[in-house]
């Protein structure tokens, strides 16, 4: 009985209600957008850092990691290839050369990080072929001798188009400075211009042939596996095999990106608190103005019998249910919302130089996980009982006899 009258009592004025409703609703529709871009824009950030070039495991030479000195090599690399790619759950593996030098063209000279890869394995491992446009050249097509692929970035900063000649100059493998003539067969573009200006890609083969390193030797050897719940299993399991070398994962290798999901979860969670706590200050102020306008009737009610327990209740279900409507239609439109968007993506182009230097794509596609919706739920009634609560004390306040004498 309880449950109908206080559902029929929050349609009693209709535009009161109403407003509350759209209050609540737009608040959550704001809020759970505002979250989703944030954890759409996080988890895109990490994709694309996997995917662009860390990748879930690294394994280097342990004194390479120190200073990224190009003595520190990896001995017998392929066959390190074909044992970690035996390993269950890994999906691929690559070994690249990694020597830092100088680019230098008529124009400038810059400093860089030289990646010397096997152009088909790497395709396996990173996604740098498909950020190419085909206005750009090509993946190390259609140059015959020492191709390079650079980024838009450099090839702004050195003024290099395709098929311009870029002088490479780095140390060989006993020190000597040495470098070599190489020809822009593409220009790739990611979305993190930092990465873009500091790294060039070049064939292993052409590297060792330059710095007199044999060519079964490798800086780094980047694996790729199948499942992100086993990342500690596969590290462990390489360990095991290579207790010499240093295996790290990518939360290891960038903690700023591991630290990316534990920020945007503690934001998720402040940002949520209030937009529900002035969601509550709102509600509890229409529920005191419906206490005080119904002071006679809720009088009446107690004098012929209605206990406090019931009318504390029953102002507690007229709250919870105008939290709970407002709750559930912006949940709703919500939903629609970011399944819309998480297809089409939310385009930031008018700061995508701003995102791109942090390392965010200026397209999100916003998400939120479904766990998130039923923790939500458990906060919108939770903060209906909260607002509930001072108006249904002002309620059972209230002495019968005189609130029936009262003319309001």
């Amino acid at each position: 009985m309880l449950i109908s009258i206080a559902w029929k009592n929050i349609w009693r004025n209709k535009l009161r209600s109403a407003v509350v409703i759209i209050a609540v609703t737009l608040g959550l529709i704001g809020g759970i957008m505002s979250v989703g871009i944030m954890f759409g824009s996080s988890d895109q950030r990490i994709k694309d850092a996997l995917n662009d070039y860390v990748s879930e495991i690294q394994i280097h030479h342990p004194k390479y990691s120190e200073n990224n000195e190009a003595k520190y090599i990896i001995k017998n690399s392929d066959n390190a290839e074909k044992i970690i790619s035996e390993i269950p759950g890994v999906k691929s593996v690559c070994s690249r050369m990694k020597i830092i030098g100088m680019a230098n063209s008529p124009e400038a000279a810059v400093g860089i990080v030289i990646n010397g890869i096997n152009p088909e394995r790497e395709k396996k491992v990173t996604d740098i072929y498909t950020k190419i446009p085909d206005s750009l050249g090509t993946y190390f097509k259609n140059t015959k001798r020492n191709p390079v692929l650079i980024s838009s970035k450099l090839a702004e900063k050195l003024n290099l188009h395709l098929r311009s000649k870029v002088v490479l100059t780095f140390q060989e493998k006993n020190g000597t400075m040495t470098g070599g003539a190489f020809r822009v067969s593409g220009i790739y573009k990611t979305n993190n211009s930092m990465f873009d200006e500091t790294n060039i890609f070049v064939k292993k083969e052409d590297l060792a042939r330059l710095t007199l390193f044999p060519e079964n030797t490798a800086h780094e050897i980047a694996v790729r596996i199948t499942d992100k719940k086993q990342l500690e299993t596969i590290k462990a399991d390489i360990s095991k095999k290579y207790p010499d070398l240093s295996v790290m994962t990518w939360k290891e290798l960038q903690p700023d990106l591991a630290m990316v999901t534990d920020f945007m979860n503690q934001m998720m969670a402040i940002f949520m608190i209030i937009i529900l706590s002035a969601l509550g200050f709102g509600i509890v102020n229409t529920m005191l103005m419906v206490v005080l306008e119904r002071i006679k009737e809720i009088g009446m009610l107690m004098a012929v019998g209605m206990n406090r327990i019931r009318v504390f209740t029953m102002i507690m279900l007229e709250t919870v249910f105008l939290s709970v409507v407002g709750g559930g239609i912006g949940m709703a439109v919500s939903a629609i919302l970011l399944n819309y968007f998480g297809r089409v993506g939310m385009s930031f182009s008018s700061v995508s130089k701003g995102l791109e230097s942090f390392g965010y794509s200026a397209v999100i596609f916003p998400k939120v996980e479904t766990s998130f919706y039923f923790m939500l739920s458990f906060l919108i009634i939770l903060t209906g009982i909260i607002a509930s609560v001072y108006p249904a004390i002002k309620a059972v306040k209230l002495n019968p006899a005189e609130a029936v004498r009262t003319d309001a």
